[in-house]
């Protein structure tokens, strides 16, 4: 693992940032749910994930906590690695880095945008840019031969210009529920409610469609 982040950085990178409330439940599902899918889905061209960090952190995060265990357990029912992870509390420097920040809520949202550092224009719920994203056509962005760094930004640009256009139907459709303290069966849920999110994202990043 990078001592930077957790990924491997290699040429032109670009770094996701997750962000939930304690970083030990919903950003970490997504943190891993989000690497998974980009190695499986480049692994079927023969490419590796490299050029793409993926790292999560929370807004009042449990400095060196492990994940919940009904966390781990969702990510072993899709097939995801739990392991080696250890929570982090938000910093100005993982927002800095951050090129993308995708977080839970609207409030964890407005949290990263107060933080400063021109954070607006590549912060997004996770759910909001789903659906921006959703709206893009694939055809507009860069081909993945022009590196995968590229082809990122290309679409965070995309997805912040078309933001003040495809506004949420309903005050809740852009959050992500807290499962913190709730049965395995609510994790389940939220997994799955994240792993629909992430779909499509992880299909405009890499141009793959995932297997039916």
């Amino acid at each position: 693992m990078s001592p930077q982040g957790r990924g491997i950085a290699k040429g032109d990178t670009f770094r996701i940032l997750h962000v939930s409330t304690g970083n030990v439940c919903r950003s970490p599902i997504t943190e891993r749910l989000t690497r998974h899918a980009l190695a499986h889905r480049l692994g079927a061209l023969g490419l590796a994930a490299g050029d793409l960090i993926v790292e999560s952190a929370g807004t009042w995060g449990h400095e060196g906590a492990p994940m919940e265990a009904n966390a781990a357990a969702v990510l072993a029912d899709f097939g995801a690695d739990a392991s080696g992870f250890t929570g982090r509390e938000l910093l100005d420097e993982h927002v800095i880095r951050a090129d993308l920040v995708l977080t839970a809520t609207r409030d964890h949202r407005a949290q990263v945008i107060s933080m400063g550092h021109s954070a607006g224009l590549r912060t997004f719920t996770l759910k909001e840019f789903t659906r921006l994203v959703r709206a893009i056509d694939p055809a507009t962005l860069p081909p993945l031969d022009d590196g995968m760094a590229e082809r990122a930004r290309a679409l965070v640009r995309a997805a912040a210009a078309l933001r003040g256009w495809l506004l949420a139907p309903s005050a809740d459709a852009d959050e992500v529920y807290d499962p913190y303290g709730a049965p395995i069966t609510f994790f389940r849920s939220i997994g799955d409610e994240i792993n629909q999110a992430l779909d499509p994202v992880v299909t405009a990043l890499t141009g793959v469609t995932p297997p039916r």
